[in-house]
């Protein structure tokens, strides 16, 4: 008993001198006590890089999203090149969104890793339910979302609940169809794919599809540059001048149909300042235009401007 105690006093007096040597190499400081605590944080804060918080920064906000255990750190973690997030093969791993400066081949954007979506009636934990919520929102707040589905399945009901969540806040999509590298493949399995994809998705269709390996880094980068180009066509301001001109051609090739022996004549087009693209077609019965006539406008702007991968909302309003 008395030797036990003698070796624990010898074991924390070896802890006590191995924290000592770190405080005086690093921050000067003798010995280590209650006292004197404020200072010590004084001094650690000192030795912190200055850098400006990324949020201050100005740049993309790129997001991964996506279910459980489809691969989102690992993707994260293969452009990065190193083990900047935890992976398992435990659903719920990743509990918080992470973000990550990315400089690397030309590009210059912030990285979110975030905590897969699960069903609302799958979430059982008080801490999954918050890491949820921290993937909403930041969905919410970025700027492009690279959307990433399991290849080894269809696409499913809980893909297509992130996908409309996405879509309703008007965020730019990538979609990232990962583990590509354990299908069995022929020429036409990616074009099937993909239809069936888009078959899912549908009415909104206009979006690329990037077929990926996280655990490969198959064609990750080509993810990231998709990204910014899809961030390009949601930032985009198109002069009014070149809106009137394509699209009064078109309404001319297909003017509204009429309503009750009421013609409808849409006058003019704007693009309107806010973040996501929006347009406004002023007109002298803007209540009569009908959803399908809604979606052959969409169609004419998609065909005429590059807007892919961006959701769009068109307004028509009294002139």
């Amino acid at each position: 008993m008395v030797a036990n105690k003698v070796d624990n006093n010898e074991r924390q007096n070896s802890v006590y001198e191995f924290y000592n040597f770190g405080l005086e190499e690093v921050f000067g400081i003798s010995s280590i006590n209650g006292a004197g605590t404020g200072d010590l944080l004084d001094l650690m804060v000192s030795k912190f890089e200055d850098d400006e918080p990324i949020e201050d920064l100005g740049l993309p906000r790129i997001a991964v999203v996506g279910k459980p255990n489809v691969g989102k750190s690992s993707l994260t973690n293969a452009l990065l090149g190193k083990e900047r997030n935890i992976v398992t093969d435990i659903s719920g791993t990743t509990r918080d969104s992470i973000d990550t400066r990315y400089t690397a081949f030309g590009f210059d954007m912030v990285l979110v890793d975030t905590a897969g979506i699960r069903k609302k009636s799958k979430v059982h934990e008080d801490i999954e339910f918050y890491s949820v919520m921290r993937s909403i929102r930041t969905i919410e707040d970025c700027d492009v979302c690279l959307f990433m589905i399991d290849g080894n399945e269809p696409i499913q009901n809980q893909d297509l609940s992130i996908f409309s969540v996405i879509e309703k806040n008007k965020k730019g999509i990538v979609l990232l169809v990962n583990k590509w590298d354990l299908i069995d493949k022929n020429t036409s399995s990616t074009k099937k794919y993909e239809e069936a994809i888009k078959e899912r998705l549908a009415p909104f269709t206009d979006l690329p599809i990037v077929f990926i390996s996280a655990l490969n880094k198959q064609r990750i980068h080509k993810a990231l540059e998709t990204a910014m180009e899809v961030f390009e066509n949601r930032t985009q301001k198109i002069p009014t001048s070149k809106l009137n001109e394509i699209m009064q051609e078109a309404i001319q090739k297909n003017p509204p149909p009429s309503y009750k022996g009421k013609y409808i004549k849409i006058k003019y087009v704007t693009q309107l300042p806010t973040h996501s693209p929006s347009f406004a077609f002023f007109c002298n019965l803007p209540q009569y235009i009908k959803d399908p006539y809604k979606r052959y406008v969409e169609n004419q702007l998609r065909e005429h401007f590059n807007l892919n991968g961006v959701p769009i909302r068109i307004f028509f309003r009294k002139k």
